[in-house]
C-alpha cells in the first residue's frame, strides 16, 4: 500500500452541523421555531411582496388607498342610495369603509396563502426553508397594507367628527388588536388549508376567489347585524366567523355595532381550529408536494 492510498483511508475527522435536515414522522412535528430561526428571510418576503406588488406602477402604493375607496364608493351608490340599505344612521362613506378595510385584509391573506405551493413551486424544490416562511410573510405584508388602509380610514373619521356626525370611539377599540390578530389567524388557518389542497386539486384556487367575493355578502359589510333581527338569515350570518369581528371593529370606531362575547368567542375558536388543523396538514402535504405540483 503506498502512501496515497493509506492517506485516503484516513478516516476524516468528526464534523458539527449547526442545522440537521430531518424527515417529519409526526402530526404535530411542526417546527415552528425554524421560524424564528429564518426570521431574516421571513423580513426579505415581507419586503418582496409589499414593494414589488405595485412596482414599476404609475400610481404605486397609491393603489393600496385607490382599491378601497373605488370599492366603497361603488357600494355608498349601489347600496346605500339605489338600494337605501340600512346604515345603522352612521355616515355611509365611514359604515362602507370600515367594512372594507377589514374584509380587504382577510380576502387578501386567504387567497395570497392560498396558492403557497402552486405558486412557490420552483423555490420550494431548489432551496431548504420552512415554507411556512411563505405564508406567515403574507400575512404581515398584507397586514402593512391593512395598517395603510386603516390610517386612510382615519382619516375619513376626522372629517366627519369634525363635521359633527354621529359617530364615537367606544370602549371596544382596546379590542383592536385582538381582532387584527384573529383576522391574521383565521385567514392564515384557512389559506394554508386550501394551500394543501390546491397541489392535487387545482380547480379550488378558482372556487376559492369566486367563494370570497360571495362570503363577502354573508358578512354585514354591506348590512349592520342590527338589520337582520332573526331567522335563517341571521344564523348563517353568525356562522361567518367574520361577522362578529366586523361588529366589533365598527362599535369600537363608529359606536354603533354589536360586542358580544359568545360570537366573539366562535370566532377566537374557529380562528383557533383553522390555524391548527391547516398548519398540521401543511406540514404532512410539505413532505410530498413536488410530486404533484
Amino acid at each position: 500500500m503506498n502512501k496515497n492510498e493509506a492517506t485516503s483511508l484516513t478516516p476524516l475527522p468528526a464534523q458539527h452541523w449547526d442545522l440537521r435536515i430531518r424527515p417529519r414522522g409526526r402530526w404535530f412535528d411542526l417546527h415552528l421555531h425554524d421560524l424564528w430561526r429564518y426570521r431574516d428571510l421571513v423580513y426579505m418576503f415581507v419586503r418582496r411582496d409589499f414593494v414589488s406588488k405595485y412596482k414599476q406602477t404609475i400610481l404605486g402604493p397609491t393603489w393600496f388607498l385607490i382599491q378601497p375607496l373605488l370599492t366603497t364608493i361603488v357600494f355608498v351608490v349601489v347600496f346605500g342610495n339605489i338600494a337605501n340599505l340600512s346604515t345603522d344612521r352612521l355616515p355611509k362613506m365611514l359604515f362602507y369603509l370600515s367594512g372594507n378595510v377589514v374584509w380587504m385584509y382577510f380576502a387578501a391573506v386567504l387567497v395570497a396563502t392560498a396558492n403557497t405551493f402552486v405558486g412557490n413551486a420552483n423555490l420550494f424544490g431548489k432551496v431548504y426553508f420552512p415554507r411556512l416562511a411563505v405564508p406567515v410573510s403574507l400575512a404581515i405584508s398584507h397586514l402593512l397594507t391593512f395598517g395603510l388602509q386603516f390610517l386612510f380610514f382615519m382619516c375619513f373619521w376626522a372629517f366627519y367628527a369634525v363635521r359633527g356626525a354621529d359617530i364615537e370611539i367606544t370602549g371596544a377599540v382596546f379590542l383592536f388588536p385582538v381582532l387584527i390578530l384573529l383576522m391574521a389567524a383565521l385567514a392564515l388557518g384557512m389559506g394554508i388549508l386550501f394551500s394543501a389542497l390546491t397541489t392535487k386539486y387545482r380547480d379550488l384556487r378558482f372556487l376559492l376567489e369566486f367563494g370570497v367575493r360571495l362570503a363577502m355578502y354573508a358578512t354585514p359589510v354591506i348590512f349592520p347585524l342590527s338589520s337582520i333581527t332573526g331567522g335563517r338569515l341571521r344564523l348563517v350570518l353568525l356562522a361567518n366567523p367574520m361577522t362578529p369581528i366586523i361588529e366589533v371593529f365598527r362599535l369600537g370606531f363608529l359606536g354603533q355595532g354589536t360586542l358580544h362575547w359568545g360570537w366573539l368567542g366562535y370566532s377566537a375558536g374557529f380562528a383557533l381550529v383553522a390555524l391548527i388543523a391547516g398548519m398540521v396538514i401543511f406540514n404532512r402535504v410539505e413532505r410530498t408536494f413536488m410530486d404533484t405540483v
